[in-house]
C-alpha cells in the first residue's frame, strides 16, 4: 500500500514538472463524484449533467461549497473557475486548501480569493498562506487581472509541495512562496482538504466592509469546471503519520528541482506582479512594523507600495445600468505582455 501512494504522488511529481510546457489542459480531469462531496448550501449546489461542471449560488438564505473526499499532503489542484457578474460587493469565493476542522488551533491554509466588487469596479484576487494557526501574521497579496473574470473560465492552480507553494492564473505563475527557515512552522505542512465555496463577506470584503451584499443582484452563481487533483492521498485517521512519511517526503524533494519556474515563466510572473499586484503584506507598514523574517523588501516595490494598507482582512471560509468593461483589443493586448 505504501508503494502505492508513493507511485501516485510520484506521478504527481512528474506531471507538474510539465506543466510549463503541456499546460493544464492536458492534466487529466476528475468527475464531481470522483473526488468531491458537498459541504454546505441543499440546493444552492447544482451539479451539471456532464459531471464535472459545478455551480455554487449565494442567496439570501445561504452561500454553498463543495469539498474534496480525501485529505492530501502536497500536490497539485486546479479548477477552471467564472464569477458572477454585475454588483457584486461583499461577494467572496474561494478556492482554497485547509485542514481547520481536523486542526482547529493550530491548521493550515492555502487560499485563492475572489473578491467581488461595485458595479464598474473589477473583481480582485487575494492569495494568502496559513502554517501552524499563524493567523496573527496574515501572508496576504491582492491583484488585479487582465481580463474579466466574470466574462468566461479561467484556470486557477496551487501547486504545494515540502518546499515551496506555487499559484497560477491560465499556467502563469503569480505568486512563489518557498519554505524559508525563518519561517519557523508557518510554511503549511500539514495534510489538507481542498475547497471551494461562495458566501456572504459584507463585514471585510469590500473596502474593509464598506459596500455590503446586495440581494437584489442575487442569486449570484459561481461555476466550477475542469477540477484536478493530483495530490498524495492520506488517511485522516493517522495524522501523526501519515501515508507520506517523512522518508518518503525526502525521497521525492530530490525532484524538487524539476518543478522550480522556468525562465520564461519567471519573466511572466515578474511582468505580472509588477503590472497587476496592488497590495502586499511585505509593504504594510501599518500592520508590520518590520515585514515578516521571510520577506525580501525590493526598494523599487517598497516606493510602489508605500501607504499601503490592506483595507481589513478577515472572514472564515468555513461559513459554513452598463457594466464597465474594458474591450476585447485591450485584454488580448495585456495578456500578451504576460
Amino acid at each position: 500500500m505504501k508503494g502505492f501512494f508513493l507511485w501516485r504522488f510520484l506521478s504527481v511529481l512528474l506531471t507538474c514538472s510539465a506543466l510549463a510546457s503541456a499546460g493544464v489542459k492536458d492534466l487529466a480531469i476528475s468527475s464531481f463524484d470522483e473526488g468531491y462531496t458537498q459541504l454546505f448550501g441543499d440546493e444552492n449546489l447544482m451539479l451539471l449533467r456532464d459531471g464535472k461542471t459545478v455551480h455554487l449560488t449565494l442567496d439570501e438564505r445561504t452561500g454553498s461549497g463543495f469539498v474534496s473526499q480525501d485529505l492530501y499532503l502536497h500536490g497539485f489542484f486546479s479548477a477552471s473557475i467564472k464569477l458572477p457578474a454585475d454588483y457584486t460587493a461583499g461577494v467572496v469565493v474561494a478556492f482554497y486548501m485547509s485542514n481547520g476542522d481536523i486542526f482547529e488551533k493550530n491548521h493550515d491554509e492555502i487560499d485563492f480569493e475572489f473578491l467581488g466588487n461595485i458595479r464598474g469596479r473589477e473583481w480582485r484576487i487575494q492569495t494568502n498562506v496559513y502554517g501552524n494557526g499563524s493567523t496573527g501574521i496574515g501572508r496576504e497579496e491582492r491583484y488585479g487581472l487582465w481580463f474579466d473574470p466574470s466574462e468566461d473560465f479561467h484556470q486557477y492552480s496551487i501547486l504545494w509541495t515540502r518546499d515551496q507553494i506555487i499559484f497560477y492564473i491560465d499556467d502563469i505563475p503569480i505568486r512563489e512562496v518557498k519554505r524559508m527557515e525563518s519561517m519557523g512552522g508557518d510554511f503549511p505542512a500539514k495534510p489538507m482538504s481542498l475547497y471551494a465555496t461562495i458566501w456572504d463577506g459584507s463585514n471585510w470584503a469590500t473596502l474593509g466592509g464598506r459596500y455590503k451584499v446586495n440581494y437584489k443582484y442575487a442569486p449570484y452563481i459561481s461555476e466550477f469546471r475542469d477540477l484536478v487533483l493530483r495530490g498524495c492521498a492520506v488517511d485522516p485517521l493517522e495524522q501523526q503519520s501519515p501515508r507520506c512519511n517523512e522518508d518518503d517526503v525526502k525521497e521525492l524533494s530530490s525532484l524538487s528541482d524539476t518543478l522550480s519556474v522556468s525562465p520564461e515563466q519567471r519573466g511572466k510572473m515578474e511582468k505580472f506582479r509588477k503590472k497587476y499586484m496592488t497590495y502586499s503584506y511585505c509593504y504594510d507598514r501599518e500592520r508590520y512594523h518590520r515585514p515578516p523574517p521571510e520577506c525580501v523588501v525590493d526598494p523599487q516595490e517598497a516606493r510602489l507600495f508605500r501607504g499601503s494598507t490592506g483595507e481589513k482582512f478577515g472572514g472564515s471560509h468555513r461559513h459554513h445600468g452598463k457594466r464597465h468593461r474594458r474591450s476585447p483589443a485591450t485584454r488580448q493586448a495585456e495578456a500578451t505582455t504576460l
